[in-house]
Order: structure tokens, then C-alpha cells, then sequence
């Protein structure tokens, strides 16, 4: 059996990019997916002949000159990636309640003030301030910024909280729950988000805002191809159950059929709680495992992909962003009677269709309970089960709840969608092993801000982390997560020049 350096287990976007960076650095690479598509939640599928984006909606940072421009350009993907760039003048439209009046977010910090400042002439210097934290917090992170530095930069910021900081600096109720708009983004909670996380999501996408025509899987598609240029190997439909170590090192992993893998080094994708959870090493402490167990996470998704009636929805070259009330922050706080109390809408772009849109998602916030029912029941296309009438019966109501809501935004809408497919928390658990199907991993708390802190290296002193939970999410955040683990083994230093030069 072919012997290699490097062992990945799971094939989302920090393990592809930690497979391509490796690659590129002279290691042989393997990647165990479980599933038979790789790529996580860049996966598409088809459907009556329409392509459906199960995660990419909108992507940040990718002009010329842009961090994560620089990156895909340094990881041989970017001259073949096929992109439509959205509204400058307003990427993210963001609504409360029954207003007729919409609030834009524009790209470039000079137009993103000019255009909130024509709906809050009074407010330019509370706009200012804020732009103005947003990059200063962006900068205190110097791998965004493509160099190296150290965890002290960015310490002081840590425990600044979102909501805090924006009502800092004005008393102006709307502007406030505007500009935290977008926070579905994020899973934003008031008085817990910091405020990075909301800076560094948000500055991405006012730096540019783009979507992937046909689909964001071209960015799997293309990491796929580096690393098999570069004798790297992706193994489909194997799912890895345990990995075995001994002496304070991995010495395996074990299949799902039996077979026996080892390697020189290897790499997790997973979350943490799921890698931790399946590691036979006395070398993983009790106290570390119940610290990793016992982090929390992200609420779930109910998600909605419409294929849409030929010629019957328009193409809308930006993000929408509903509020039931006018808060923004209170989108996960619902209950059984007053749910949903927010959706995002993405429209989906494709070559050739400017006019009129094929498909949609919808989505919205939903915790595990709601689906606990069904927690024992597995489904993924691989293993297809329905679950039962009930859980079918349930995704019905609910669906039929979350377009209601979309039609009195966009009324048509019901009578333009020709079939609908929907995703729940066990969706996401099943296709990507989240713990409860949460949506972005890992909890980052203002008032604890060292705890969801998770380092790259492990005990194993052969076993690495990646993915969304080193840092932060999204295809920046998860990108950036991928360079801190392949430095592990390459260096920062050498990782951060080469990008640079490319």
C-alpha cells in the first residue's frame, strides 16, 4: 500500500486547503471523505436539472490585492474560479418587520458610509467610528493581513462585545440593529459575539462581495485537482471511525471497513469534540476531553433550496436580510409559537441567467431539540432513510411557515417555486459530523474569550486540527484556520513570503 506523510481525515475546506499547502511543500497527502462528494459545505447537488448550492452563498475579500485573492491565487485555484460580483452599492439589503424601507450595506468603506449615511444623515461620525474599529480590529489579526506576528496584537480586542461596541457609539436604535443586520451570518448573539468576529466577517465582504456562478463546489473541484497534480490522493466513501495512538503519537487510523492507515502526520477536520471523541490515546488527558466535549456551539439551520419556474423570480444581485422584529439579535431566540423570527435569501448566480434566478435558499435559525426526536435515524445520500412521516410531516409545516414569511417580503415568490428541498440541524450532522448540526462550530464568547481558543496541535504530538473551530469560519475564516495547521509543519514565515511572492 502506498505510504504517505501526511493522513487528512475529512475533506472540507481546511482539510482541502491543508492538503493543497502540504502538497505544495513537498508532502504526500491522503484524504479519507466519508461522504461520496467532497468539500463539506461547498458540496452542490442537482436537482430538475438545477444546480443548488448546500453552503457558499457569498464569498469576501477576493479583488485583486485581497487577502483571500492572494491565498487562492498562492493555492493555484483563483484564475480558474468563475465569480459574479454582487451590488456595490448594496450587497446586503437588511429589513425589519412590515417597513417599506430597506438598509443597504455597500461595498468599499467610502460608499458603505455614503449609502447608511442617506438613511442616517445625522449619524456620519458614528459611521466613521465604526469603520473605523472595524479596521483597526481587522488589523490586530496578522494572518488576515498576510503576515506574521503574535497573539498579543489581537488580546486587547477580545473581549469587546459586538452589540456593546455599536451602542457605543450611537443612540441611534435603528442604525444600531442595521449594522448588526447580517448577524445570521455569524450566529450573533447580543452582549456575547465579539466584536472581531463580527469585524472580520464583515470587513471581508465590504472589502468585496461575491457569489460563485454554478455553484461554490468549483473551489473543491479545484483544490481536488492541486492535489492530485501534486501526487496527492482523496479516497471517497471512507469514513474514518477511530484514530489509534500509542506513546504520545497517532500510529493509525482505522476505517470503517477494517483497514489500518498510518502515516507521518495527521490531520483532522472534524470538529474537535468529534476528532477528541474517537481518539484511543491515554495521552488525551480527562480534563482535556471534557474541555473539548463540553464547548458550545452554534445553533442549527432549517434551510429551503427552491428550484424556481423558468422566467418567474428575478435575479437579485444581493443578500437579504429579514427581521420579524426590530431586533436583529433576536433571530435564534424563538419559541415554538413565535418561530421564525429571521431569514437570510440568497439567490442563487449562474452563467447566462442576469434576468431571472433558477434557484434560492432560505434560511433561518433552528435548535437541535426541535429534532431531537430523530436523533437515533441517519440519512445522507449515501445511506438515504426518510426518517418517517413524522419528520417528513415536520420539515412540511415548517417550510410552509418560512415562506409565508419570504412571500410577504417577495410576494410570488410561493407561486414561482417549482419544487423545494429542505435541510434541517440533522442534515448538516449527518453530511459534515456536527455535533447537533451547528452551524458554525464553536461558540466565541466576549466574556470568555480564551475559551473557544483551541490551538492546532494536540497531546499527539503527531495529530493536528483544522476547520472553523481553530478561528473562525466562513471560506476566509476556515482558509486562514488551514494556514495556522499546515505551519505547523512548514513554518508561518516561509507559508506567509511564498503567498506573497505568488
Amino acid at each position: 500500500m502506498k505510504q504517505y506523510d501526511v493522513i487528512i481525515i475529512g475533506s472540507g475546506l481546511g482539510s482541502l486547503v491543508c492538503g493543497a499547502v502540504l502538497g505544495k511543500n513537498g508532502y504526500s497527502v491522503c484524504i479519507y471523505e466519508k461522504n461520496r462528494q467532497i468539500g463539506g459545505c461547498m458540496q452542490t447537488y442537482a436537482r430538475d436539472k438545477t444546480i443548488i448550492d448546500s453552503g457558499v452563498h457569498y464569498i469576501g475579500s477576493l479583488d485583486e490585492e485581497q487577502a483571500l485573492c492572494k491565498v487562492f491565487r498562492y493555492l493555484g485555484i483563483m484564475d480558474a474560479m468563475k465569480l459574479k460580483r454582487l451590488d456595490m452599492d448594496g450587497f446586503d439589503h437588511i429589513h425589519f418587520k412590515d417597513e417599506d424601507k430597506v438598509y443597504k450595506h455597500a461595498q468599499g468603506y467610502d460608499n458603505f458610509i455614503e449609502q447608511l449615511a442617506k438613511e442616517f444623515p445625522k449619524e456620519k461620525d458614528a459611521l466613521h467610528a465604526y469603520c473605523g474599529m472595524m479596521k483597526d480590529a481587522c488589523s490586530k489579526f496578522p494572518l488576515f493581513n498576510l503576515r506574521t506576528g503574535d497573539f498579543r496584537e489581537k488580546e486587547k480586542i477580545l473581549g469587546i462585545d459586538t452589540a456593546g461596541y455599536i451602542r457605543s457609539i450611537t443612540d441611534n436604535e435603528r442604525l444600531r440593529q442595521v449594522l448588526a443586520g447580517n448577524n445570521l451570518l455569524y450566529a450573533g448573539v447580543e452582549n456575547k459575539t465579539p466584536f472581531y468576529v463580527h469585524a472580520l466577517v464583515q470587513n471581508s465582504y465590504i472589502e468585496s462581495a461575491w457569489r460563485c456562478l454554478d455553484g461554490g463546489s468549483q473551489i473543491s473541484r479545484g483544490l481536488n485537482r492541486v492535489i492530485r497534480e501534486q501526487g496527492g490522493d482523496i479516497i471517497r466513501n471512507a469514513e474514518v471511525k477511530s484514530i489509534v495512538g500509542k506513546d504520545g503519537l497517532v500510529e493509525y487510523i482505522r476505517l470503517a471497513d477494517g483497514q489500518e492507515i498510518s502515516g507521518k502526520y495527521y490531520i483532522s477536520g472534524l470538529h474537535p469534540s468529534q476528532t477528541i471523541a474517537m481518539t484511543e490515546s491515554d495521552s488525551l488527558r480527562g480534563a482535556y476531553r471534557s474541555r473539548i466535549a463540553n464547548l458550545e456551539n452554534t445553533p442549527g439551520t432549517f434551510m429551503i433550496n427552491a428550484v424556481l419556474k423558468p422566467g418567474k423570480f428575478p435575479y437579485l444581485n444581493y443578500n437579504y436580510y429579514h427581521h420579524a422584529s426590530d431586533n436583529a439579535w433576536a433571530g435564534a431566540d424563538y419559541t415554538a409559537d413565535t418561530w421564525p423570527q429571521t431569514f437570510g435569501m440568497f439567490v442563487s448566480a449562474g452563467v447566462g441567467k442576469d434576468q431571472y434566478a433558477d434557484n434560492l435558499c432560505l434560511m433561518t435559525y433552528m435548535h437541535y431539540d426541535e429534532v431531537a426526536a430523530w436523533h437515533d435515524t441517519f440519512s445522507t445520500d449515501s445511506f438515504p432513510d426518510t426518517r418517517g412521516d413524522d419528520y417528513q410531516a415536520f420539515k412540511k409545516e415548517k417550510a410552509a411557515k418560512l415562506l409565508e414569511m419570504a412571500e410577504k417580503r417577495f410576494p410570488g415568490l410561493k407561486d414561482s417555486i417549482h419544487a423545494y428541498y429542505v435541510a434541517t440541524p440533522l442534515t448538516f450532522r449527518d453530511y459534515l459530523a456536527m455535533p447537533e448540526g451547528s452551524m458554525y462550530g464553536v461558540v466565541k464568547d466576549c466574556n470568555d474569550p480564551l475559551k473557544a481558543f483551541i490551538s492546532p496541535s494536540t497531546r499527539l504530538r503527531n495529530l493536528y486540527l483544522t476547520g472553523q473551530n481553530m478561528n473562525l469560519h466562513g471560506i476566509l475564516g476556515v482558509t486562514m484556520s488551514s494556514l495556522v495547521t499546515s505551519a505547523e509543519l512548514v513554518g508561518m514565515d516561509k507559508l506567509v513570503n511564498d503567498i506573497i511572492e505568488a
